[in-house]
């Protein structure tokens, strides 16, 4: 997997003051992107162990709430393959801190299985276990709105995953 870009300091990607790892690779290409070049999967560096410890390190002090996963996007079967045992690790020595991801899929196309989505593999159902706060869907340039919190069209929602098993039974029914 590449990434794009690490921020350090983001107050803009979730609460408080967070670690914001942009990965590489998106096959969704919403019109309107804010991050098109990532796109590419090739697009930035690969990501490492020495990127992996990078970001750990950065997340230490404790006036960073936590991590932010954004892209391209963290839910391509590629990417999930790696972003799972990274925040994995992540919740094992930080403990306390949350993890924000932002996805152009729906929770359903995540979890239904009544939904077909290129989205689901092996890895999905484990990354989400692990992500405490979830936006979801696509970026539609139409429903457009810079007021909104964490988002950037109004299709979009703000999940909490806290209760994941609840979320799959309401969905599921």
């Amino acid at each position: 997997m590449n990434y794009g870009n690490i921020k350090k300091y983001d107050v803009a990607n979730g609460f408080g003051v967070r670690v914001s790892l942009f990965v590489s690779g998106c096959t969704h290409h919403c019109k309107g992107c804010f991050n098109e070049v990532a796109w590419d999967f090739n697009y930035g560096k690969e990501f490492t162990e020495e990127t992996e410890n990078e970001i750990i390190e950065a997340l230490s002090p404790d006036y960073i709430s936590g991590l932010s996963l954004l892209g391209g996007e963290p839910f391509e079967p590629e990417n999930q393959k790696v972003l799972l045992p990274f925040i994995q690790k992540v919740k094992s020595i930080c403990p306390n801190k949350d993890i924000w991801c932002w996805t152009g899929y729906t929770i359903e196309e995540l979890i239904d299985p009544k939904i077909d989505s290129r989205a689901k593999c092996e890895y999905t159902l484990d990354m989400l276990k692990y992500i405490d706060i979830l936006v979801d869907g696509e970026f539609i340039e139409e429903l457009k709105d810079i007021s909104l919190l964490f988002r950037g069209s109004s299709n979009q929602r703000i999940i909490n995953l806290s209760d994941l098993s609840e979320i799959r039974r309401r969905i599921i029914k």
